[in-house]
């Protein structure tokens, strides 16, 4: 076992708690942005959500009328998964890069993971064989370039693509009001593009 997946074997029960300051307000706005960025989600639909650990973002989309599927490398996430959903989902144990579910499903999110991809074009091509209306996943500009992920989805069939900047913190907790404004911002045009130079990541919605 590496490192990092000891890490959060140790670290797997109550992961989501611990993992965001404001576990609701920033799991609410990303089921949001996964059911409405890009090609809109309809209830019944199927989600399918690679390196998902505890499956925190399971309960918010099944919320939202969706299906939802859980895969994650680390078996002590996917017993803190079942553990927190039971019946209602269906988590195993997977890896990103080779996972095929049983029949195809609506959506594939990867979130807080993509770089966990042994090879980008490859797994966008893998994703692309089992998704029927979109790939959503997060992207830190800083870390990879955009122009290159755009040309990788294009290269799956993957071709359309819609950003939108991700403007609700992780490690800090907003009164509500600002997390409204923060949503509002994610909409600013070139002053969000501005502040991508510095930090928050992009969602990426990216279809046929």
């Amino acid at each position: 076992m590496s490192a990092k997946s000891d890490q959060y074997a140790r670290q797997a029960e109550e992961w989501t708690e611990r993992a965001y300051a404001d576990a609701a307000s920033y799991l609410s706005h990303r089921a949001d942005l996964v059911v409405t960025l890009g090609p809109l989600l309809e209830r019944g639909d199927e989600v399918l959500d690679l390196a998902c650990g505890d499956g925190g973002l399971g309960g918010l989309l099944l919320a939202r009328g969706l299906r939802y599927r859980g895969v994650d490398s680390t078996p002590e996430m996917v017993t803190e998964g079942n553990r927190r959903l039971g019946a209602r989902a269906v988590i195993a144990v997977g890896d990103l890069n080779d996972y095929v579910p049983p029949g195809p499903v609506a959506a594939t999110t990867v979130f807080r993971a993509i770089y966990y991809a042994r090879d980008r074009k490859s797994f966008f091509r893998h994703v692309a064989g089992f998704t029927e209306k979109k790939l959503v996943f997060d992207l830190n500009p800083r870390q990879y370039r955009l122009d290159d992920v755009l040309a990788d989805l294009r290269e799956a069939g993957l071709g359309r693509v819609v950003l939108r900047p991700f403007f609700v913190p992780q490690t800090v907790a907003l009164p509500g009001r600002f997390v409204a404004l923060a949503g509002a911002l994610e909409r600013s045009g070139p002053l969000a593009r501005l502040a991508l130079r510095f930090r928050f990541t992009y969602l990426v919605a990216a279809s046929r």
